[in-house]
């Protein structure tokens, strides 16, 4: 698909008549007093700015770091906001146009005649595409389930990979792109296929993993805002459905299951980026992912949504900081994922449960997965740490991508171990690579 992008160049002049050229800019701030704290939550809600770290501006507090995505027609406002009240600031990104060009250059739609098909993002078009093609050439092992519509009537849909008929076989369920803007994410769930189907009987663990599981992979959860992400605001994150007691749209869906609800970390404010919706499963899209998670709740035993970005590793509870039942195994296959990603790729991982590690955050579909009866939950955030963070280029996915790989090889083969008799060669030495 070709897409038309506006990119926004503002022309300023300076004191003494100089043309200034202004983009799109991410810029990190730490506010160090209460006063700061105030005037930046009023900047990123009153004007035309994205909150990218923390998501929502209740969660801004002194000497944390806040991620401010400034587009080129509020720079000038903001930046004198932020200097009157002597509030510094580093610009992490000066063009982020450019990197949105880049990011959407796409020169190929078809996975078969380029090598680096997986190493670009791709819009939802091609995307349908990519999943008629994969369960075209692999009829016998990949399988698309319709598991509903999207508020705009878009296909949600799943595959089903299955290497063998082993009785009463158990599953592992992968999620992507929950939430628009993480482009890495839907990018992952590609790659995650296109690994399993390559390496199957080639690389021990993935054969291990398949031999013993089926996997389900979602790759773009939010379609609607997915596209739109390509359409129109590369910054959306929520989904595009409209509430009837406002003009604000969209639902963060990550919010909209039926975990503590619409409690302490989510809002009833439409207008906000974690609204949590009319009521839970509200949207379309959280629905459909529950009703087939609920389905399948005897087979599913591990639960990975995939999220970007701050590079952590996080299980449940994100909705209390009460430890979940199983906390100290769930806790190990984090810590064990993280140390290998250190040890293999040299990038450090955070761990631990959502609200303890980063902050409260209710109705996620992690803590729903857990509290349905899939008691193996976490949610991956990859890369970046900030620098680029939800515009990260092309050319770091192959990293990113193998990373969170790498974690679920450990996680998926931890669980097998814990819940199954495994097949006889799964009792080897794992080789994590």
């Amino acid at each position: 698909m070709k897409t038309l992008l506006i990119l926004i160049v503002l022309i300023y002049l300076d004191k003494r008549g100089h043309c200034i050229e202004t983009h799109d800019q991410l810029l990190s701030i730490t506010p160090n007093t209460q006063e700061q704290v105030d005037v930046l939550k009023n900047v990123s809600t009153q004007y035309e700015t994205a909150l990218w770290q923390p998501v929502s501006s209740q969660y801004i507090k002194e000497e944390t770091v806040v991620h401010l995505f400034v587009p080129a027609n509020s720079s000038e406002t903001v930046k004198n906001l932020l200097q009157k009240h002597a509030i510094t600031h580093e610009v992490l990104l000066a063009n982020a146009n450019e990197l949105i060009e880049m990011q959407t250059r796409n020169d190929s739609t078809d996975p078969r005649s380029s090598s680096t098909f997986y190493e670009r993002y791709h819009s939802l078009e091609d995307i349908y595409y990519w999943i008629n093609r994969t369960t075209q050439d692999n009829p016998g092992t990949v399988k698309a389930i319709l598991l509903g519509s999207s508020y705009e009537k878009r296909p949600i849909y799943a595959l089903k990979i299955s290497l063998n008929n082993r009785p009463n076989k158990k599953a592992m369920w992968i999620d992507c792109g929950i939430h628009a803007r993480e482009w890495i994410s839907p990018a992952f769930c590609l790659w995650f296929v296109q690994y399993s189907l390559s390496f199957y009987r080639i690389n021990h663990d993935i054969t291990q993993i398949l031999d013993n599981m089926d996997v389900y992979v979602l790759p773009v959860f939010n379609p609607d805002g997915y596209r739109y992400t390509w359409t129109n605001n590369r910054m959306w994150r929520k989904n595009r459905s409209y509430s009837k007691d406002s003009w604000c749209i969209g639902v963060d869906l990550n919010r909209n299951f039926d975990a503590n609800w619409c409690t302490e970390g989510a809002s009833s404010d439409p207008c906000t980026e974690i609204y949590c919706g009319a009521f839970p499963e509200s949207e379309p899209e959280s629905q459909a992912v529950a009703n087939f998670l609920r389905s399948h709740k005897d087979t599913i035993q591990l639960y990975l949504t995939i999220h970007s970005y701050s590079q952590m590793l996080l299980f449940p509870y994100s909705y209390t900081y009460d430890q979940a039942e199983n906390h100290n195994d769930l806790l190990e296959m984090a810590q064990e994922a993280a140390q290998q990603i250190r040890r293999h790729y040299r990038n450090t991982y955070k761990y631990g449960a959502g609200a303890q590690t980063i902050y409260l955050a209710p109705g996620g579909s992690d803590d729903w997965a857990y509290n349905l009866g899939i008691k193996y939950s976490f949610t991956f955030e990859l890369q970046d740490q900030g620098r680029y963070g939800f515009l990260l280029p092309p050319s770091h996915i192959s990293k990113a991508c193998n990373e969170a790989l790498l974690a679920v090889k450990i996680i998926a083969l931890k669980v097998i171990e814990k819940t199954q008799a495994p097949s006889p060669d799964t009792r080897q030495t794992f080789s994590f690579v």
